[in-house]
């Protein structure tokens, strides 16, 4: 309880902050960023280069009033196909435009349901990209896969595509919670997938689960876990559920008397947290863990763990690139989104220019400030040299900032002469801590709680 007071009075269950998948965050994100910029900047990547792509595929047969996402639900493939008719004209522009000779070191498929296209749409789409941009010797391909949209076909046409990595959603498997969150997924039909996509040939398993549901205890979260880590995954997010209801309007289904309280959701997190490492998983960042000989723990180890709008990653790449509606990339440059509403990005994109609604164009200390937020987030730790060695900072300068957040979080942060470094045991104070680098306005955006 003495942990637990502390981490009270530094702020940690009162606190909405960003979760820091970029700096600055998407609602800084401005509409003087347009196509043109997104056309330079990819020009601007080197021939040959190594860039990751993101396919974001907007549609669920249902929608799970849990999520935030932007999708859109459908009963028939018919939008389906007419948003990959789009996809497929986005990909030939961006083909149009990219510098010779460029390859994917990673290829991600997220939603929305990516696995509600059938076998030929995803054989279709898979063929597509790689005329553009192929696969890179040693590269990653994971696809999103929901266990109740997904059979052995298009299992088999994603495995010939190349996907070598499966992510999938599992929240929480007790009954009750799925029904109040609207996700009904039992264990058994997680099992036959995992089952299904180990058969085909996949070695590496993600999954996410949730804390912070409502109705959910310690019991019911140790059995998921439990019942999760049965199934040998290889990588697990234990994302904590943001409750944004005035943002998502679907989230106004589920009680929010229902909820848990912030200092309930900290004993949920480390009720999980401490299966996941009894069960022999490092503890990667603030909310992932993942078995020692997966490409997260060891990027973790060496010290190369990095973060972006997909969350932890060991991809080295400086490009990301996103298509599809809503999608953002990330460049030397900035920032740049795609329209948001599937009918604005279509109109875009038909009209023969990519989709870019809004972005940001790095200035200042941005880039400064974002490394030593990334810094924090994978490693809780921000090596002084590294900074001034990979910006135009001095290490005065650098310590003006860094001093006063050290002064704000005493016992939990220290400053020595070589590192800022957040202690292992104020884990939890991570996103409060990379707050107080963060100089922009946070009371334009309402975030989640801190824990």
């Amino acid at each position: 309880m003495k942990h637990e007071s502390q981490l009270a009075r530094l702020g940690l269950f009162d606190a909405r902050v960003p979760r820091y998948t970029s700096y600055p965050t998407a609602p800084h994100f401005s509409k003087s960023l347009g196509a043109s910029d997104f056309s330079d900047w990819i020009s601007l990547i080197p021939e040959g280069a190594q860039v990751s792509l993101y396919v974001h595929i907007p549609f669920c047969r249902r929608l799970c009033w849990f999520c935030a996402c932007r999708t859109q639900g459908t009963r028939t493939l018919s939008p389906v196909r007419g948003y990959l008719d789009t996809l497929m004209q986005e990909i030939a522009l961006l083909g149009a435009h990219l510098p010779k000779g460029v390859t994917l070191s990673r290829l991600h498929w997220g939603g929305g349901t990516p696995t509600l296209l059938d076998a030929a749409m995803i054989t279709e789409l898979a063929q597509a990209l790689q005329a553009v941009a192929p696969l890179s010797e040693g590269s990653e391909f994971s696809v999103e896969i929901d266990p109740n949209e997904v059979d052995l076909a298009r299992i088999e046409a994603l495995t010939a595509a190349g996907m070598n990595r499966a992510s999938i959603g599992v929240q929480d498997f007790n009954p009750q919670i799925q029904k109040i969150i609207g996700r009904e997924q039992s264990f058994e039909v997680t099992r036959e997938t995992v089952e299904m996509l180990r058969s085909a040939g996949i070695q590496s398993l993600n999954a996410d689960i949730l804390f912070g549901l409502p109705y959910q205890t310690r019991a019911r979260i140790s059995d998921s876990v439990q019942q999760l880590l049965s199934l040998s995954p290889d990588r697990v997010a234990l994302f904590g559920y943001a409750h944004v209801p005035w943002m998502a309007k679907r989230q106004q289904m589920i009680p929010s008397d229902a909820l848990p309280t912030p200092e309930e959701r900290l004993r949920l997190y480390e009720t999980a947290q401490a299966l996941f490492l009894d069960a022999g998983f490092s503890e990667i960042g603030i909310d992932h863990f993942a078995v020692p000989s997966d490409g997260l723990a060891k990027a973790a180890l060496a010290g190369k763990l990095r973060r972006n709008f997909q969350g932890y990653t060991d991809d080295t790449a400086q490009a990301l690139i996103g298509l599809g509606a809503s999608s953002i990339s990330k460049f030397p440059q900035g920032y740049a989104q795609n329209s948001p509403g599937t009918s604005d990005y279509a109109r875009s994109i038909t009209q023969g220019h990519f989709a870019t609604a809004r972005g940001h164009r790095f200035v200042g200390d941005d880039k400064v400030r974002a490394r030593i937020i990334e810094a924090l987030m994978c490693d809780l730790r921000v090596e002084l040299d590294d900074i001034t060695g990979q910006f135009d900072v001095d290490r005065d300068t650098l310590l003006r900032l860094i001093q006063p957040v050290a002064q704000a979080f005493p016992g939990a942060t220290e400053l020595s002469p070589d590192a800022f470094t957040i202690r292992p045991e104020a884990r939890q104070l991570t996103r409060l801590v990379a707050r107080g680098f963060d100089a922009y306005d946070l009371s334009k955006a309402g975030h989640s709680t801190a824990i």
